[in-house]
């Protein structure tokens, strides 16, 4: 059983990049480096590692697209799981080797596991850890540090490129779970996740998180959230109802406690407008679904 990993970069910051890589490198056999820059930052990535692998698309791809072109690289070089990681990612106390230790040992007895996840300490954690011995089934994980079965991958054909970015990760893990699959999130693994620039607000006693995410994302979000609904309400009908209520949420905190709130909330009704006329792809280069 082989294990292979990928890191999606963009605009990379070498050190903290290698730093992050340092945390989890030793356990795969391969790492490959998609670059979605525009420039080649091959250079950064020389001689570092003859576990590394660059791969430079020449253009922003999106999200999809380079995990696409991981995955299906690891599959020709006979990987069967792909770890996938966020740039800003990385694991604490070098733990990935509990989920792979945890694959050993229940993948044989479950062949529908699918996707084995650690827990995510982001801000929104505000210092709260489940139970570091057990281990949760959800129906999505955010994408960084999940170590994915190859197999699954392929038999419900990858992650859907005409997202772009958002919203990928959910489409993924719901399609796995209305497929048969199962995500196990194991607790004792623990990968700090950096959720853009999010900070935790306070206003008459009550605690919001913002995560000031720029116009352009608030497009995406407000767009893709609306693709989720149409595929799977009527599987994942309360999941679904909630992505709905947190799009009113966030222009909530954006008037409240946001920078650029006119551009934000025209680009969240840009994305609106463009799901009802049936658009997808990069907002620079839309086409009809």
């Amino acid at each position: 059983m082989g294990y292979a990993g990928t890191v999606v970069l963009y605009n990379p910051n070498k050190s903290e990049v290698l730093k992050n890589i340092s945390t989890y490198i030793k356990y795969v056999d391969r790492l490959y480096l998609v670059d979605n820059s525009l420039k080649d930052n091959s250079n950064l990535f020389e001689n570092i590692d003859s576990k590394i692998e660059y791969i430079w698309n020449g253009d922003n791809l999106g999200i999809a697209a380079a995990l696409n072109i991981a995955a299906k690289k690891a599959i020709n070089d006979n990987y069967t799981w792909l770890l996938t990681m966020d740039q800003d990612s990385s694991f604490k106390d070098e733990t990935l080797l509990y989920l792979e230790n945890y694959i050993e040992k229940y993948f044989e007895k479950n062949p529908k596991l699918a996707i084995v996840s650690p827990f995510h300490e982001t801000v929104l954690s505000d210092g709260n850890y489940p139970d570091p011995e057990s281990v949760d089934k959800p129906i999505i994980v955010m994408t960084s540090g999940n170590l994915i079965n190859l197999d699954a991958y392929t038999n419900i054909n990858g992650f859907k490129e005409w997202y772009f970015i958002d919203c990928v990760d959910f489409d993924f893990c719901l399609n796995l779970i209305r497929s048969g699959y199962e995500i196990h999130q194991v607790n004792k693994v623990i990968l700090h996740h950096e959720l853009g620039d999010t900070v935790k607000k306070k206003l008459f006693g009550k605690t919001y998180f913002c995560d000031n995410h720029n116009y352009i994302r608030r497009y995406y979000i407000v767009r893709n959230r609306h693709y989720i609904y149409d595929e799977y309400n009527k599987d994942f009908p309360d999941y679904c109802r909630a992505e709905i209520r947190c799009t009113r949420a966030e222009v909530k905190r954006i008037l409240l406690f946001e920078k650029g709130k006119i551009k934000k909330l025209w680009y969240m009704y840009k994305g609106y407008r463009d799901y009802k006329k049936n658009l997808v792809g990069s907002v620079n280069k839309l086409r009809i679904k």
